[in-house]
């Protein structure tokens, strides 16, 4: 039997509850999840790669049905490269759903055998994004209940250090 994989492609920087929420329920519909974070020379991260990678891995107790990575270059390349046929993209509003549709119809341009698949985000999430959790803790915000107990406490300190140089 043919396994399902699929792939969550995204910045995570940093994950939030609103991108676990998507894993958790992701989980019953694939068996395996590639987290694939994307290496975009174009943004400038608060948290490096590997500070992503693991602050990931622990917050999704490095569950065995996921895997953690990093992708550079075409997501539908990466995914064949993955042995994926399915892009899981999450969705928060209308104007996420316009991108998002948008680089599906491209995806499937490139590869028709990669289908992308949108999953709403729950609805206590759907206000908060990467940005907006970065930019309230960045000027001494609470953000704690929005991210993993990890990522507060990493944001916490990047802030710190950044305030106090």
């Amino acid at each position: 039997m043919k396994k399902t994989i699929a792939v969550y492609p995204g910045f995570f920087d940093p994950v939030t509850n609103g991108h676990l929420s998507i894993v958790s329920r992701a989980l019953n519909i694939f068996d395996k999840l590639i987290i694939a974070i994307l290496n975009n020379p174009k943004k400038v991260p608060l948290f490096s790669i590997e500070e992503r990678i693991e602050m990931i891995q622990k917050a999704v107790d490095q569950n065995s049905r996921i895997e953690v990575d990093t992708f550079d270059g075409l997501l539908v390349d990466y995914a064949v490269h993955k042995k994926a046929n399915v892009v899981l993209r999450g969705l928060r509003a209308l104007s996420d759903f316009e991108y998002e549709f948008q680089m599906a119809l491209m995806n499937r341009k490139l590869n028709r055998d990669v289908q992308s698949i949108f999953l709403m985000t729950d609805y206590k999430w759907f206000y908060i994004s990467s940005t907006i959790i970065k930019e309230a803790a960045s000027f001494g915000g609470d953000v704690s209940g929005l991210v993993p107990d990890i990522v507060n406490q990493n944001l916490k300190e990047k802030f710190k250090k950044r305030n106090n140089t």
